[in-house]
């Protein structure tokens, strides 16, 4: 079993995830609060489904990019069970799993977090052999260059409430394709998709270097440097 944690906003999502897919889920808005709300939560879901620490098979937490609080909060979890356990932690780009929910769309695809104080990081995806490839590295964007460099009609995903959605359909006149809220949801059910992926390949990450990706401030048009 496979357990997913994703804290890179204050949209907050834990899922479990084995050969038959995910099997249990839970996803809710935090306050900022994600110290106090992930462990029981995490207790929880493995309570119901019966599952005890010693039956994970390894760790999946999204890495980035997201608030520096959130993302130090799931990865501090994801490693203490990893090295707890002897079990492998997988480090996901927090808008690739955004991104797998879309799996299935034609549309080039922008991938859009709320990482707040007015700031979005984003990234763009194209699809081919059924599967997104990004076509572009995470960076940060105010609402109003959300939109840039958009050239053709294009779905865009994510962390988008009512104005911004107005921002950009305006920006776009035309051109943006919006999902209902429930499809725009983070689930780490997704994120779960993707670790189990990995684990079966044998893939693991080091937990003693596994670090958040946070976006240095910069324009938008160009490519943002990580660390």
């Amino acid at each position: 079993m496979l357990l997913a944690i994703d804290t890179a906003s204050r949209q907050a999502s834990v899922a479990l995830y084995d050969e038959r897919g995910v099997r249990a889920e839970s996803s809710w808005h935090s306050a900022d609060n994600q110290s106090v709300e992930l462990m029981p939560r995490l207790t929880e879901m493995l309570a119901q489904q019966g599952i005890a620490p010693a039956g994970l098979r390894g760790v999946a937490v999204a890495i980035g990019p997201g608030s520096f609080t959130g993302l130090r909060i799931g990865l501090s979890v994801a490693k203490g069970l990893a090295v707890g356990r002897g079990i492998p932690v997988l480090g996901l780009p927090t808008l690739d799993a955004l991104a797998q929910a879309l799996v299935g769309q034609r549309l080039p695809l922008r991938a859009v977090l709320n990482i707040g104080r007015g700031r979005y990081a984003i990234a763009d995806y194209r699809v081919g052999r059924d599967q997104w490839h990004r076509t572009s590295k995470d960076r940060l964007a105010t609402p109003a260059e959300l939109t840039a460099g958009v050239r053709e009609r294009t779905l865009f995903a994510g962390e988008i409430g009512e104005p911004l959605r107005r921002t950009i359909e305006t920006a776009l006149d035309g051109a943006a394709v919006l999902l209902p809220p429930a499809l725009q949801l983070r689930r780490a059910g997704y994120l779960a998709e993707l670790g189990w992926q990995r684990l079966l390949r044998g893939d693991r990450d080091d937990p003693a270097t596994l670090a958040p990706i946070y976006l240095h401030t910069q324009p938008v048009g160009e490519a943002a440097a990580c660390t």
